[in-house]
């Protein structure tokens, strides 16, 4: 009995390590490749899209053309009233903050906006804009630069502000901004 014992030990044994080497060997091919990190174009070709598809239009803050050199990581934004030259290298990803922005005023009603709001970094200018005659608007100030979307058509895509807030930011590292990072 003791023999017979010992044999079926030896089976057991044997079949044990055989199934753990299939199972590592399985595990070891289906192990998954990381994503690639999105470059600069991509992220950029990103926030032009949402840029532009999720705009207002209501004729004063629709974004009509938005565009990127990457000599210099400046993103403009243009509008009916003129554009604003965004200095992404300037900027603090730390500081965004997205809120509800109501643009009425007295003589007109408005939809509804989100506002993203970026702070420079200290010392240096976030943006520079421009009024319809192509002259700096001194009323508008540099040490912030906001970005414009629609309320109604961003609540119709699934966590917009996450992916968009995780795109801007990353082109800002990308462009020699303050990366992102987690300070509490």
């Amino acid at each position: 009995m003791s023999r017979l014992a010992r044999i079926s030990a030896a089976v057991f044994l044997l079949a044990a390590q055989l199934c753990c080497a299939q199972t590592s060997q399985t595990i070891h091919h289906t192990k998954k490749q990381p994503k690639p990190e999105p470059t600069q174009q991509e992220l950029f070709d990103y926030v032009r899209s949402q840029l532009l598809t999720m705009s207002a239009s209501d004729g004063v803050n629709d974004n009509l053309e938005v565009s990127y050199d990457l000599a210099t990581s400046v993103l403009s934004i243009t509008r009916p009233d003129g554009k604003c030259n965004i200095f992404l290298a300037n900027l603090d990803s730390n500081s965004a903050l997205w809120e509800v922005f109501d643009p009425s005023d007295s003589f007109r009603t408005r939809e509804q906006e989100l506002r993203l709001t970026l702070a420079s970094v200290n010392g240096k200018a976030a943006r520079t804009c421009y009024d319809a005659k192509n002259q700096v608007d001194p009323s508008m100030a540099p040490n912030r630069a906001r970005m414009l979307f629609s309320l109604a058509a961003t609540k119709a895509v699934p966590d917009f502000t996450d992916r968009m807030d995780a795109a801007i930011k990353k082109l800002i590292a990308l462009a020699g901004g303050t990366p992102a990072k987690d300070i509490f």
